[in-house]
């Protein structure tokens, strides 16, 4: 193996050998959101017609379990090596920024994926959605894992302690998943949140996903992939620039 694959590698073995509280304790936390949420309002909502509450809410689980495991993934294994000192033998080596970009963001995309399908099998339990468009599905199910690993990537290298990355993945994180549609359409919104939804980049990745379920969106999926995949190159390049810098990793 040359020296991205050989740091991809270790990556996805650096979870992978942890996968209980890497793969399971997510996949067991989306399960308790479906369980609750959808015994409750089942029979009480009904966001497209022919669909059942469960059913809608799997693909939003789905996808938000992708996009914070795979931002988690990037951000935590960056930020435990900056503090534990062990980063100094990775900047030791050859490796160029776009080598480190793609094992940091490819082993997130596996991470994220893996979780994704993980939670995806155990809730076809309660329900089974059907599959519209399937190539939907992969694209923002992909696109969204990516640019979450390049955000992680950002977080990782901008944070110097715990403290930081805790605080960007609860104030930042956590409000953009919980508030891109994944319990509700937003056109059971007000107008106001209606439009302030509109400006949050995970509501586009989740709108986009639940589309290739059921055919049908709050938005054109269209519309969807464009900003989403923006987004990922915006993210994306200033992860790029960060690494090339060196950005607090080489001070």
């Amino acid at each position: 193996m040359n020296g991205w694959q050989t740091l991809l590698y270790k990556e996805i073995l650096r979870f992978w050998k942890v996968s209980f509280q890497t793969v399971a304790a997510p996949v067991l936390t989306a399960v308790l959101y479906l369980m609750v949420f959808g015994h409750v309002l089942d029979q009480r909502v009904q966001v497209h017609e022919g669909v059942s509450y469960t059913a809608f809410l799997i693909p939003g689980l789905v996808m938000m379990s992708v996009l914070q495991n795979a931002f988690a993934n990037s951000s935590s294994s960056l930020i435990q090596s900056k503090i534990m000192g062990n980063l100094v033998f990775l900047l030791l080596t050859p490796l160029s920024h776009r080598a480190w970009f793609v094992a940091y963001v490819g082993s997130s995309l596996v991470r994220g994926l893996a979780v994704g399908l993980g939670v995806f099998v155990v809730t076809l339990i309660f329900a089974v959605p059907p599959f519209v468009a399937p190539l939907w599905i992969i694209v923002f199910a992909v696109l969204g894992a990516s640019m979450l690993g390049s955000l992680g990537l950002i977080a990782g290298l901008w944070a110097e302690k715990f403290d930081q990355m805790a605080a960007f993945q609860n104030f930042v994180i956590m409000p953009m998943t919980f508030l891109s549609g994944v319990f509700y359409s937003i056109h059971s919104l007000p107008p106001f949140w209606q439009q302030v939804s509109h400006l949050n980049p995970f509501f586009y990745m989740i709108d986009g996903f639940r589309y290739g379920f059921f055919g049908v969106s709050d938005v054109s999926p269209w519309l969807s992939l464009t900003l989403v995949g923006g987004a990922w190159l915006l993210v994306s390049g200033i992860a790029l620039h960060l690494l090339r810098i060196g950005y607090k990793i080489r001070s």
